[in-house]
């Protein structure tokens, strides 16, 4: 090989290093600028992902949000905010005020062994029914299944007072009723589904758009404010809570809701008396 071949080669093979070492180096730079570009992308994600978890943390469920909606009072109440529900004859010169609290189990158990008692003398016309709901199970017992099944008693009443009455009646079921602790009344699924057994509430769209909606979610907190003020009026905290002009409905205890048939007899005879 000639000198003149030889100096060719090296040249060649020195400019082909010097290409291959640029190639190199470009794509080390844009590697580390895609690694730049990723991480700044990655701390943006955490930051806004932060910030979207702030936002939601501090965002107001939908039961603070109905403290400052619109109220929209159910059809056949009266009084402020549409608080009183009365049902009976206006012949009738007495009023029994029941307090209950939908999660109750000592509610559902008293529905079942004295409602359709109650219920035949306010058609008979012995006294009037007041109802006033509470949701106070929903603390003790963490849960929100007190206020959303009063919402959905609203919107029962809505529809009619018997469609209240005998929706009232499916809720505190042994067949639909559940244990304290199972907040099974939070899910508007459900409460259409016990509807459903009630002729009038039925398939009914308009109830059925009212529970999921939240319509009288408002009316049901206003609703449980009530119940609170009496409570404190009348030194009552529990359900079920029985009083007539301003004075409590007891069983033998003297303290607790009647729980038999005689002794609601005896207490409820005594109490139209006075």
């Amino acid at each position: 090989m000639s000198k003149r071949n030889s100096q060719s080669a090296k040249t060649a093979a020195r400019e082909r290093l010097r290409i291959e070492r640029e190639r190199e180096a470009k794509r080390a730079k844009t590697k580390r600028q895609v690694i730049v570009a990723c991480s700044i992308v990655g701390v943006l994600a955490i930051a806004g992902g932060i910030g979207y978890a702030v936002v939601q943390a501090n965002k107001p469920d939908d039961w603070e949000a109905a403290k400052s909606s619109k109220l929209v009072e159910p059809a056949n109440t009266s009084g402020k905010d549409g608080t009183t529900v009365v049902i009976g004859k206006d012949s009738a010169k007495k009023t029994l005020v029941m307090y209950e609290d939908p999660r109750c189990p000592a509610c559902a158990q008293f529905e079942q062994t004295l409602g359709s008692t109650i219920h035949k003398d306010v058609e008979d016309g012995k006294y009037k029914l007041q109802y006033v709901g509470a949701t106070f199970i929903d603390n003790n017992v963490p849960g929100e299944g007190s206020k959303n099944a009063l919402s959905a008693l609203g919107a029962a009443l809505n529809v009619s007072t018997d469609a209240f009455v005998d929706y009232k009646a499916a809720l505190y079921s042994a067949k639909y009723h559940p244990v304290e602790t199972d907040d099974k009344f939070k899910d508007d699924d459900y409460l259409i589904k016990v509807a459903n057994t009630v002729d009038a509430l039925k398939g009914n769209k308009a109830f059925q758009k009212a529970v999921k909606d939240g319509t009288y979610d408002k009316w049901a907190l206003l609703m449980a404010d009530k119940f609170d003020a009496d409570g404190k009026k009348y030194d009552f905290s529990g359900t079920p809570t029985l009083l007539m002009d301003g004075k409590k409905v007891t069983g033998s205890d003297g303290q607790s809701a009647p729980g038999t048939l005689a002794d609601y007899t005896k207490a409820i005879n005594a109490a139209l008396k006075d």
